[in-house]
């Protein structure tokens, strides 16, 4: 799992550069409307799984862990879809995709950084990252008659945080995939 990881460690960065924009963005634009706003989340899902999908794919004959993110992916471009396969829809809809998304997707990020707890030391922004998206999943499901407002800056904050998390854990597998020391199975792991 760590070969895996380290060798495409800028695709981490990479989709987390662009939760972080997007974020910045729901903060910017904060009268953007729902329909905006469920095309840019379609949009984000979809190149999140594509990337995803990219690096699963490359690694699938080298790496036995490589379906974690191919599920990951999957499941970001199935979103992605039925985000696009109806744009009509409302606030509560938008609210279920993203929730599903969210939620899905985190579980597999901790399944990972759990893989990644027997090769490297430093991998809790992986499992972190990804409890800190299902904990909005959990959010966003106890408060789910939250005006729009608040909807657009809860994903905003999100986002920016989640994609942060993914930058660290980005930049962390590179030192990985460039020497770094190693956790040894003995060791205490960060």
């Amino acid at each position: 799992m760590l070969r895996l990881l380290s060798k495409y460690w800028w695709l981490l960065v990479l989709r987390g550069v662009l939760a972080v924009i997007f974020g910045i963005a729901a903060f910017a634009l904060p009268g953007v409307t729902i329909a905006v706003l469920v095309l840019c989340f379609g949009a984000f899902s979809f190149v999140d799984g594509v990337f995803s999908l990219s690096g699963a794919w490359s690694a699938r004959q080298e790496h036995a862990d490589w379906w974690l993110p191919l599920l990951q992916g999957i499941a970001s471009i199935v979103i992605g879809v039925l985000t696009y396969l109806n744009p009509a829809l409302t606030a509560v809809a938008l609210l279920i995709y993203i929730v599903a998304w969210s939620f899905v997707t985190g579980v597999l990020q901790v399944a990972a950084g759990i893989a990644l707890r027997r090769e490297i030391k430093g991998e809790l922004w992986v499992i972190l990252s990804g409890a800190f998206s299902i904990l909005f999943a959990i959010f966003i499901m106890w408060q789910p008659g939250a005006g729009a407002l608040a909807l657009i800056w809860a994903i905003g904050s999100w986002a920016i945080i989640w994609g942060a998390l993914l930058v660290l854990a980005g930049f962390k597998l590179r030192g990985a995939a460039h020497g770094a020391p190693h956790a040894s199975p003995g060791h205490l792991r960060s």
